[in-house]
């Protein structure tokens, strides 16, 4: 009996596959050479070899055996016998429910093992591509010093100074492993790059099995904040130092400079700010969590300063030191006497360690101030970063004044980058709420000061617009503090204050950005712009100024057709234009990829992110303002996933300036961030494609006929596919099917987040209250995965019986379509019918069986269209090695969707199911998503 399970090799591949940009569909997906494959393999038989053992230490080799059996059934299945699928239902129907726990374990951990190792090579082939320190950001910099490419120096040095790409980890976390989980998983492949013996990586393997893979409750909100603060403090210690590094060593090597001020890279989240649909995120919780995020902050500065002070024993009796620095230390007396009392005696002539004690002392003050809310003190605590970075910079003046500008350039520039990318912060906390939360709140304000001839409201959008203007217009203070606030508005305006007030105490880089979700009309936007007012964060008048960002998410396809529309009669506002100027003409906005997603189908949810993206910068033009544009990608292609590099470089052109957010959540942020080298190639790819996309496509690269073309083929394709999408949702009964054939229901018991599945409100949910999250998990699981292509078969093929087809063929030379088709075709590689089908079969009530029949014809369509497109007569033709994975791969999923479809069907049929199936029905959902390297 054997104890290994292995990654078969694909039948007859390449020996490499085609050289692709950074950031293309197979570097995302996995390993894209022979020989990568091949040390892949290796790994994953190494690893699966003791996942077997572990299975006969526990289970007996009964166990194994029945681990075994199950795949070969499997892959007689995959291979077309129909009687393997057979034998696998009558196998499963007969396990106990301690055995069928085991069996989910033991699948699902293989992929957990698989995955890990794949991360591992991934990064390794990503350097390998990359060899002599000639990766994206060095090929970008030789394409602008060439004289092909049209940016002069000084474009490029102007972008090269506002440059930022900010990741945000955002409060949707999709991740369903744990954090324990997880980290046993890092320790195997730091094993495994350490080439461990098989004794340390067995150990692990057994307390991969030793450990609960599912939650024991529903995490707080607290509990995000730690697991994604892990990730931020691992980015904040290695990843963003080094790369930063990399960027200033490839512009000065460029000819170019890297002001003091520049910040290429920072750190976003929205873990204990997001408040749109979970009440658990209260301005209590928001302070802890700033709290938490800042003491990591601190701890990574004060462990850096740590290794100054040991390395920078610079004497006076050996070389000078500047005046600058002398005076700064009889300040730093005065202030803190203590410390010189403590260090002068060893530090005497030693001023740069004595400096930096000073500086130590002040870091650990400003933490203890933080924690206990007291007032900043000059000179002993710090108020926001800047201290600190200037105390920082003034070392490095002094040292390079006095020949010691190698020595600069060591710990004391890492010191310096990491200052400027993290703060005293860690990543910047974005505030978000629902729209109508802001008017909820005026209402009560104003009925109680009862000015208006009618309820606030019973008013319009316009009678909202041109009352807000005026109050914007007026300055007075709307509202009376000293006669208490109407309940309607204590908890908006709680967090309003609240953001004030941590704005005083961490510094307004903490928390500078208010999103509103729902942005439907300028009175959303205006209404949001009173509040700040009112809490002394707007000040249009005597003085202006603003400390926070005001920024419309724009998420459905009804908001994203008129975002533009929108940002111009906003602009048009006098008070909102004064607010705008206050933040430097600048204006951020959002847009959302996942309810325009589920709402519309992924092509129409695409097409008109795109075109709204070209109507903001227009407008944005128009008023002279600059754009940030804040990008709200979700981790599957279904909610605006995909290869992050390709991404940015499919949007109109223009619209990308040289800063960038975008967010990051779940799965995405261990598949990307966990392993140090991937997590600096990921964000290298982005920051390359962000300054390329500035600097190199700031004007079409198509003559304006070809656009209009291309533009009038997109239309058509997008009408058709949101018809045939609509079409699917809104039929009768697609609901039931849906809770019936997916375990939707039953994903809010797996405990992945604080936030509810469903939006609060009606009596009977609706598929409109159900989150894009869980539409898209369950979508998943079951493997037809209709938020990822359908419909965009439809599109394609009612294009080309308008006339469209030779266009169509053009459009492929076109970044923007070719990106479409590149993730639709992946999504359609992980979409399996024939697996979808037991679910239906088994599960949904027959009557509702010509839904699926029409998801049928639509992927039929779908997969003809594209394959046409792609020149194909197989989908991923272009990269046959990872096609070959996901073929493997489907072999390990099969059991568990069997199994997951019996588990089903037997929890269903009881109002108390045996806590033990539960369990194990939990385990598949984990399994399959973990095999799919997707949730939601």
């Amino acid at each position: 009996m054997s104890a290994t399970w292995s990654l078969d090799r694909p039948t007859d591949p390449p020996v490499t596959e085609p050289e692709d940009g950074p950031g293309d569909v197979a570097a995302h997906a996995g390993v894209s050479s022979a020989s990568g494959y091949d040390a892949l393999r290796a790994d994953i038989r190494r690893l699966s070899t003791l996942l077997g053992q572990t299975l006969v230490q526990h289970g007996g080799p009964e166990l194994l055996e029945l681990v075994e059996q199950v795949r070969r059934l499997s892959r007689s299945a995959l291979a077309g016998d129909t009687d393997g699928d057979a034998e696998i239902t009558r196998l499963l129907k007969g396990l106990d429910a301690g055995t069928a726990v085991a069996l989910a374990r033991a699948f699902s951990q293989y992929f957990q093992l698989a995955n890990i190792a794949e991360q591992r090579h991934r990064a390794r082939e990503l350097a390998a591509g990359a060899p002599r320190g000639r990766g994206p950001l060095h090929r970008l910099m030789e394409r602008l010093t060439g004289s092909a490419d049209g940016a002069s120096p000084e474009e490029v040095q102007e972008v090269l100074t506002r440059a930022e790409l900010r990741p945000v980890f955002t409060a949707h976390p999709t991740e369903s492993s744990r954090q324990s989980v997880l980290a046993i998983l890092r320790r195997v492949a730091e094993g495994l790059d350490r080439e461990a013996p098989d004794e340390e990586l067995a150990a692990l393997v057994e307390l991969l099995w030793q450990t609960d893979e599912l939650r024991p409750g529903k995490p707080t909100v607290a509990d995000e904040a730690q697991a994604i603060g892990w990730y931020m403090e691992r980015l904040g210690r290695v990843a963003l130092p080094n790369l930063i590094g990399a960027f200033e060593r490839e512009v000065r090597a460029a000819g170019f400079t890297v002001p003091d001020q520049a910040r290429p890279l920072a750190l976003g989240c929205w873990v204990g700010g997001d408040r749109d649909g979970n009440p658990n995120v209260t301005p209590a919780v928001t302070r802890q969590v700033l709290e938490l995020y800042s003491d990591r902050a601190i701890s990574i500065h004060t462990d850096l300063v740590d290794e100054l002070i040991q390395e920078l024993s610079i004497s006076t009796r050996v070389v000078g030191v500047s005046e600058e620095l002398r005076g700064s230390l009889a300040r730093d007396r005065r202030a803190l006497p203590e410390v010189y009392e403590k260090f002068i005696r060893l530090n005497q002539h030693e001023p740069y360690r004595l400096k930096l004690s000073y500086v130590r002392a002040r870091l650990l003050n400003t933490r203890t101030r933080l924690v206990g809310q007291g007032p900043h003190r000059p000179g002993v605590d710090y108020l926001g970063p800047s201290g600190y970075v200037e105390d920082l910079a003034l070392i490095d003046r002094s040292l390079r004044e006095h020949l010691g500008g190698r020595i600069a350039d060591g710990t004391l520039a890492r010191a310096r980058r990491t200052a400027r990318a993290l703060g005293l912060h860690l990543a910047e906390l974005d505030i978000r709420e629902h729209s109508e939360r802001h008017h909820d709140a005026l209402a009560a304000v104003y009925d109680q000061l009862g000015e208006l001839d009618k309820p606030y409201a019973q008013l319009s959008r316009d009678e909202r617009t041109r009352l807000l203007s005026a109050e914007l217009d007026g300055g007075r203070p709307l509202i009376r503090r000293h006669y208490g606030l109407p309940d309607g508005a204590v908890d908006v305006l709680g967090v309003f204050d609240l953001l004030h007030d941590v704005q005083h105490e961490y510094g307004p880089e903490a928390a500078q950005t208010y999103i509103v979700s729902m942005c439907q009309g300028i009175d959303d936007m205006l209404a949001v712009t009173v509040l700040a007012r009112e809490t002394f964060m707007v000040e249009l008048h005597q003085n202006p100024r603003s400390s926070v960002d005001l920024v419309p998410l724009f998420e459905t396809v009804a908001e994203l057709s008129q975002a533009g529309a929108l940002l111009d009669g906003l602009l048009s506002v006098p008070g909102y234009r004064q607010h705008v100027r206050n933040r430097g003409d600048v204006q951020e906005v959002m847009l959302g990829y996942s309810d325009s997603n589920k709402g519309a189908g992924i092509t129409t949810s695409q097409w008109q992110i795109h075109r709204a993206q070209r109507q903001l910068r227009d407008i944005g033009a128009k008023h002279g303002v600059r754009l940030r544009l804040f990008h709200g990608r979700g981790g599957s292609v279904g909610r605006g996933g995909g290869p992050s590099g390709e991404a940015v470089a499919s949007q109109p052109f223009g619209t990308v300036d040289a800063t960038m957010k975008v967010t990051e959540q779940g799965e995405v942020i261990s598949d990307k961030y966990s392993l140090p080298a991937l997590a600096s190639r990921n964000l290298e790819i982005m920051l390359a494609a962000v300054l390329d996309a500035t600097l190199l496509h700031q004007s079409s690269r198509w003559d304006e006929r070809t656009l209009e073309r291309w533009d009038a083929a997109m239309d058509v394709v997008s009408d058709a596919a949101r018809t045939a999408y609509i079409g699917l949702i809104s039929r009768p009964g697609l609901p039931d099917f849906f809770a019936a054939a997916t375990p939707v229901d039953e994903l809010g018991k797996l405990n992945v987040g604080s936030r509810p599945s469903r939006r609060p409100g009606r009596d009977t949910p609706t598929l409109d209250d159900l989150r894009a999250i869980p539409w898209v998990f369950g979508w998943t699981q079951t493997r037809m995965v209709v938020p990822g292509w359908y419909g965009l078969g439809s599109g394609l093929r009612a294009a080309r019986d308008a006339g469209y087809g030779d266009v169509l063929d053009e459009m492929r030379r076109w970044a923007f379509f070719t990106n479409l088709l590149g993730n639709v075709e992946m999504t359609l590689a992980k979409t399996d019918l024939r697996i979808a089908d037991f679910y239906v079969s088994e599960l949904v009530d027959p009557a509702l069986h010509p839904i699926f029949g029409d998801i049928v014809a639509e992927h039929e369509r779908t997969v003809r269209e594209v394959l046409e497109l792609t020149s194909s007569n197989v989908l991923l033709a272009r990269h046959p090695i990872l096609r070959g994975t996901l073929a493997v791969r489907a072999s390990y999923l099969e059991p568990l969707h069997h199994l997951q479809v019996e588990l089903l069907s037997q929890t269903r049929q009881t109002e108390q199911p045996d806590p033990d199936l539960h369990r194990a029905l939990l385990l598949t959902v984990n399994g399959i998503a973990a095999g799919l390297r997707n949730t939601g």
